[in-house]
């Protein structure tokens, strides 16, 4: 081998599905997460982001609970602390879309910056983060080279809003989606597309996950919709431990990033493996459950509080956290305990000529018991990804929920 070439035999022949262990102790993450939580004393933070970190410390030494920006971060300490490199790039990614990721401290006297993932450990792997400028085309064209010639390297491309993907679609179409069908090119780049209904109008609500999902065939990549922050750790560790190198599609929902339930324990994040679906959390008896929602991402918040709200037990809720490629044997798994039921819903944000519902029905189709009937609860379709209104967007999104959740 020569110094400029890499060798991808590790990579052959793993599909999505091949066993990996991304395991890590507590004692382990709480030692990075120290690393993360540490800077110095002259290094003075902006208010609020010394309020974030002081938060940061609290959930390190057990008094708080993970949020997503935290449980992020541990993912890239634990991968930087195994030796391997990482590389973000998008407008803002310092920050992070939304203020979340803060992995970028700048001093408040002199402008001077420090990168807690740089001090995790002698000898680590780099880390590089990048506040790009809004060419997402040439960005993402970039990304996606540089990805195909580092298997080793986490290699991420952020979209500030999940529509300014819209500027990068011929990268897509033409090489991330097919790049290895047509020439052979494996690409292990991960894309982070902020996606959420929250009345923030059309440009600002829809990452377009319709048109990824259209895309998908011969598992040529990963569409994911994480849901929590060790879901979202997971995910990310699953991207480099796994010896699969796969395009990985990340529709992440904007208000998770400070929702009350969107939290975990590190107990959680250390089991090691990304949930593909997450079956009912609530103590339900699956025995008198008359109609099961699946849905994924935001959603299933709104769906989980409105039905605690009305008492009700005979619903239950199971989440797609992976919708491509489409995991049928652990949903199969799941649903055997809901068999007898024969009413089921798909309930989603997005309009109904978008999101999961027409590119993803044959797969629901396959897991739910013969016999048994499929309705989808959403928004009506629509040529805008959204409303402009935000009266207009809440009500759209009680009546989804109340048609969800209310057995005809």
């Amino acid at each position: 081998m020569t110094e400029h070439t890499v060798d991808w035999s590790p990579y052959l022949g793993h599909d999505w599905d091949t066993e990996y262990d991304g395991s890590l102790s507590v004692e382990k993450l709480k030692s990075l997460g120290e690393a993360l939580v540490d800077f110095p004393e002259e290094h003075k933070l902006q208010s609020r982001v010394n309020k974030l970190y002081l938060d940061r410390k609290a959930m390190v030494d057990g008094d708080k609970k993970l949020d997503w920006g935290m449980a992020e971060n541990l993912a890239y300490a634990s991968i930087v602390d195994e030796g391997n490199d990482i590389r973000i790039t998008g407008q803002d990614s310092g920050r992070g879309t939304f203020f979340h990721r803060h992995a970028v401290l700048h001093n408040q006297k002199d402008a001077t910056t420090h990168m807690p993932l740089q001090h995790i450990r002698d000898g680590q792997g780099q880390i590089e983060i990048y506040d790009s400028v809004l060419s997402e085309e040439a960005v993402m064209a970039f990304e996606y080279g540089f990805a195909t010639a580092e298997p080793g390297c986490l290699t991420i491309w952020e979209a500030q809003f999940g529509d300014f993907a819209n500027g990068a679609q011929v990268v897509f179409d033409q090489f991330l989606s097919s790049g290895e069908a047509k020439w052979g090119r494996l690409c292990g780049l991960t894309v982070l597309l902020p996606h959420g209904y929250e009345g923030q109008g059309p440009e600002h609500s829809s990452a377009r996950l319709e048109r990824f999902l259209q895309m998908c065939a011969d598992h040529n990549w990963q569409v994911c919709v994480p849901s929590t922050p060790a879901q979202v750790y997971n995910m990310l560790r699953r991207q480099v431990v796994r010896p699969m190198r796969k395009p990985l599609i990340v529709m992440s929902p904007k208000s998770l990033l400070r929702h009350p339930l969107a939290t975990s324990t590190i107990e959680e994040l250390a089991e090691g493996q990304f949930q593909n679906v997450i079956g009912e959390i609530d103590d339900i008896d699956p025995k008198g459950v008359k109609r099961v929602v699946m849905c994924s991402g935001k959603v299933y918040y709104d769906l989980l509080e409105q039905r605690r709200k009305n008492e009700q037990t005979d619903v239950a809720i199971i989440r797609l956290e992976q919708l491509y490629p489409f995991p049928e044997a652990e949903c199969a798994e799941i649903m055997a305990q809901y068999s007898h039921v024969k009413d089921w819903v798909w309930c989603q944000e997005e309009p109904q000529n978008q999101g999961a519902w027409y590119c993803s029905q044959h797969h629901f189709w396959n897991v739910i018991p013969d016999g048994a009937k499929l309705a989808y609860a959403g928004r009506e379709a629509s040529s805008s990804p959204a409303v402009g209104y935000v009266s207009v967007h809440n009500q759209q999104q009680k009546a989804l929920v109340e048609d969800a959740l209310t057995i005809k």
